[in-house]
């Protein structure tokens, strides 16, 4: 049954155009297809609808959100389904300024031209996507809010998840508007229409997901690599061991948008934990994934229950279509195995799938399958080269229609013609001449070895062509033969076509377990690929606590033994990470380390580490990048100052809480020393009071000073072993992260800038001045140093902080915890009586 809600006529049909793929979606292996449209509402609260469609699998993802003025977070939404397509409403003001297709196909789709200036939404969007991607404008009266859930209503599969998202949708104008634009567009544009209730349609809600802007994903190297797109040395490459194209794809979606809800994510590392702790199960399971390898199930079902009205009755798209049931089949036959592989496990995620797998549906489908198609896919495997075409020749069963039964007759008379034919040119010939199938080449040709002839080929022979050792050809009368086996298999492919669209009829009212089964197989796959990679689970206690953390990718890359482990420690009482150090100390690898990590454990993943423990952030937000962008025209600063603007945006907002991760790396570097210091201290003091957990590396050693009123900050410093003798400067990088700050080398730039042979009078000058410099900032920080009381006061906000940790994750037992606390009570008696004489108190 194919749906259309509202009639064709309302909307002129265009000439049918597949829209282009964009090329960022091949990296890392996407090649997704989504068309994506989206809406904005026309008060000033900035509410953005965006309706996702892959056509290639049947799934839709509905969003609606409130946004900033960036509009960071339709952004990143938008980028989990890197688009070809990016459907617009012609309020947009897209106009001449826009780079989209709005030509001849969209005024027909019932779009009006502007030339006023594109909206600000519509800026943010093509300053991201630049020429990957194609904008297609349409008329506003497309995004209707019924017509939206008209569709939805019809076309959502009759699973256990309609009622919720109809119930979740009922109040979301704007994505039910961008739905109604997006599901026209594929009928009308892309000659595209589903089958009733075929489609997976969800609702994503986005506060349980955390948000992780591009700049960060690029900098962090998340789900591709900075310096070459085929390289896999990225957490995506990582991590990607999935044997399933579906599971690749929500490993990518998991990566870009971790999941927020702490009981998902210790159910993924029960799972995950169970898999790495019993061999024998991981690799049972590891046997039945690879049965299904490279197939994609998502892709199979939407392709059966999509209709191209033009390409339907061709025998091209029914031999394909009998190949895609015998491909279905093949994998409804290895779900048992997974059920068996998946007994006996006591994590609840994976006996959820387990019956997922087991659904009763699925059972009913593989009969009605079994009654239509042959036992034995290969059931007539022929000549070599025809094997695949004869099983989808034979693939319905024998005596289940008479007439295909007669078609099948005359096309193996006509095979059987053909070989006979070529038996007796070989025999009249006397040459070992070879039968070879080549269905691209339009059926049979003959070959024969070139040492096998003497001379020239017989007369008779044409097309001759050389093909490595061998000559390949055909002749008249084999081509005659050819084309009447090619008409004969026509007739046999499009009746046979006919049966399995019928088939397709019978089994669609059950295709939601077939889209369940997809979803349990993805998620174990994507599970089984973490527990290829796990080393120690993660605990979340509200405290970032890891020791000897590594980078996960640089693990990889870098000999064994050469990376250094590093500790981190962030509560609500050091909630600000100031971390110093000279060039190629190891800040900005420590701080990728800290996101890369994060990201992980909220994935459901296990960490490079001895142990860890983290917070459940709602955001990672990050300035990591000191590189010019040209195509902006935006300078060093001007680029760090944009991305430290969106972050602050992002609070303003209140789009990003004190649950949000933040990593900054050598602000103010840019501009003027002064400025620079000035710049950094307001962005961290502002950052300080959201209570954001920060990682904040900088040379600016003055901020320790203006910084340290607040008790939440914490100095760090990478330590640096100086060597330098009066022969030479020489130093030693530790790459292990200390407390406190230190400045073991003074006047680090004076010194490379000596090895780079700069004239001595010149370097002379240049440390007298920065010695002087120093002096009179050390007189300063002296004359305005504060008392003790700032040590009170950080000593008093940890004491508050370990408390709350031991209330609420605390799992000593009662003897164990009086004692921890006693040494609580020393060691706050300590610091209180320290400093009390300097700070006036008794």
């Amino acid at each position: 049954m194919i749906v259309r809600p509202h009639s064709r006529a309302a909307i002129p049909r265009p000439p049918s155009a597949r829209p282009p793929t964009a090329a960022s979606n091949k990296e890392a292996g996407f090649t997704g297809d989504w068309v994506v449209s989206v809406i904005e509402g026309r008060g000033v609260s900035r509410e953005v609808g965006i309706a996702a469609l892959d056509r290639e699998t049947g799934n839709a993802i509905l969003i609606q959100l409130a946004d900033c003025q960036t509009y960071v977070k339709t952004i990143h939404h938008i980028h989990l389904h890197y688009p070809s397509v990016i459907i617009i409403p012609d309020t947009f003001n897209a106009g001449n300024n826009s780079s989209s297709t709005a030509g001849p196909s969209a005024a027909g789709f019932g779009a009006t031209k502007s030339k006023k200036q594109p909206s600000l939404l519509l800026q943010c969007l093509q300053e991201e996507f630049e020429d990957d991607v194609a904008f297609e404008t349409v008329g506003r009266k497309y995004f209707n809010d019924s017509a939206g859930m008209d569709f939805v209503t019809q076309l959502a599969l009759n699973d256990d998840e309609r009622a919720g998202t109809l119930l979740a949708l009922g109040n979301k104008y704007y994505a039910l508007s961008a739905a109604s634009a997006l599901f026209k567009y594929a009928d009308s544009r892309l000659n595209v229409v589903f089958a009733s209730q075929s489609l997976r349609i969800r609702y994503r809600a986005v506060e349980g997901t955390m948000m992780i802007d591009t700049d960060t994903a690029r900098n962090l190297e998340l789900v591709g690599n900075r310096l070459s797109k085929k390289s896999r040395h990225s957490l995506f490459g990582l991590l990607n061991h999935c044997f399933t194209p579906m599971a690749t794809r929500l490993l990518r979606v998991n990566i870009l948008a971790p999941i927020t809800v702490q009981s998902s994510i210790d159910a993924r590392l029960d799972a995950v934990e169970e898999l790495i702790n019993t061999e024998e199960k991981y690799r049972s399971i590891k046997d039945a994934l690879r049965t299904l390898k490279k197939i994609d199930l998502d892709k199979l079902v939407a392709s059966l229950t999509t209709s191209e009205p033009r390409a339907s009755t061709t025998p091209g798209a029914a031999s394909f279509r009998v190949r895609q049931m015998l491909d279905l089949r093949s994998v409804i036959r290895s779900l048992p195995t997974i059920a068996t592989a998946l007994q006996g496990y006591r994590s609840r995620l994976l006996q959820v799938i387990a019956e997922m797998v087991n659904d009763e549906r699925i059972a009913r489908i593989d009969e009605r399958i079994a009654n239509t198609l042959n036992q034995d896919a290969n059931v007539a495997k022929g000549l070599a080269g025809l094997a695949s075409l004869n099983s989808k020749v034979f693939a319905v069963r024998a005596n289940y229609d008479r007439l295909l039964d007669v078609a099948r007759e005359t096309y193996k008379e006509n095979v059987g013609d053909i070989l006979d034919l070529c038996k007796s040119l070989a025999s009249d010939h006397e040459l070992p001449f070879t039968p070879t199938f080549i269905e691209s080449a339009g059926g049979f040709w003959l070959t024969v070895r070139k040492d096998e002839v003497q001379g020239d080929l017989p007369r008779g022979c044409i097309n001759v062509s050389s093909k490595g050792a061998k000559w390949k050809f055909t002749t008249l009368e084999l081509k005659k033969r050819n084309s009447r086996m090619k008409d004969s298999l026509d007739e046999t492919l499009l009746m046979s076509d006919r049966i399995i669209q019928g088939l397709v009829g019978e089994i669609i009212g059950d295709v939601g377990a077939l889209y369940k089964a997809s979803e349990a197989i993805t998620l174990l796959d994507m599970l089984w690929s973490f527990a290829h990679v796990s080393i120690l689970r993660p605990e979340f206690t509200g405290t970032l606590a890891i020791k000897g953390g590594r980078h996960p990718v640089l693990e990889k890359v870098l000999d064994v033994g050469v990376f250094v482990p590093n500790d981190a420690y962030i509560c609500d009482a050091s909630t600000f990470q100031l971390i110093h150090g000279p060039n190629m100390s190891g800040k900005s690898t420590y701080l990728r380390q800290i996101g890369v990590m994060t990201v992980m454990a909220m994935c459901g993943c296990f960490v490079p580490a001895e142990y860890a423990s983290f917070r459940v952030h709602d955001a990672l937000l990050s300035r990591l990048s000191n590189d010019d962008d040209p195509e902006r025209s935006l300078s060093t600063f001007s680029n760090e100052m944009a991305a430290t603007a969106m972050i602050l945006r992002m609070y303003s907002g209140s789009l990003a809480t004190d649950k949000s991760l933040v990593i900054i790396d050598e602000l103010g570097r840019g501009t003027s020393p002064q400025e620079g210091i000035g710049i950094s201290h307001a962005i961290a003091e502002e950052l300080i009071h959201r209570k954001a957990f920060v990682l904040f590396s900088t040379h600016y050693q003055d901020l320790s000073t203006t910084l340290s009123r607040y008790p939440s900050v914490v100095n760090l410093h990478l330590a640096v072993q100086n060597n330098s003798k009066a022969s030479g400067f020489k130093l030693k990088f530790q790459y292990r992260l200390m407390d406190g700050f230190s400045d073991s080398v003074p006047h680090y730039g004076l010194e490379l800038a000596r090895l780079a042979d700069l004239p001595p009078e010149v370097l002379t000058e240049a440390r007298r001045v920065a010695e002087r410099l120093s002096e009179m900032e050390a007189e300063r920080r002296e004359a305005s140093r504060s008392t003790k009381v700032q040590i009170r006061r950080k000593a008093m906000l940890l004491l508050k902080t370990q408390l709350i940790q031991a209330l609420d994750h605390s799992k000593l037992p009662d003897e164990a915890l009086a004692s921890y606390l006693l040494t609580l009570q020393k060691e706050i008696v300590n610091v209180l009586s320290d400093t009390a004489e300097e700070s006036g108190n008794p």
